[in-house]
């Protein structure tokens, strides 16, 4: 029974290439940010709805933190941009995803605009 090959694929799939020591590590087509890539990243911060119900912060170790009415932290999980797209990974297992157009954050349905902007 061999398990390599299967795993092997999957690397491939999520873009990450395996080590002499069977670890599967980045590979140069596919780009990993660091957190200390994100510190300065324009989208990070927070992003809320107009009626000020759902907030999200994008944190810059690749985290987010979600706020739904009075739940704090109602959702968390790791996202990571490329360009003007956002891919979600929930730390309950769902993933999303949502687009940033003219400083506006389009994600499930909702527009999210900069906390700053709606003050």
């Amino acid at each position: 029974m061999t398990w390599k090959a299967p795993c092997l694929a999957f690397a491939a799939l999520l873009g990450v290439a395996p080590t002499a020591t069977g670890r599967a590590e980045p590979n140069d087509q596919h780009q990993v940010r660091t957190s200390t890539d994100m510190a300065d990243h324009p989208y990070l911060g927070m992003w809320i709805t107009k009626d000020g119900l759902i907030r999200q912060e994008l944190l810059p170790n690749g985290r987010y933190d979600e706020a739904r009415d009075s739940r704090k932290s109602a959702y968390q999980g790791r996202y990571e941009i490329r360009g003007n797209r956002i891919e979600y990974w929930d730390d309950t297992g769902f993933t999303a995803d949502g687009e940033f157009i003219s400083d506006v954050l389009h994600h499930g349905g909702m527009l999210f605009y900069r906390e700053k902007q709606l003050k």
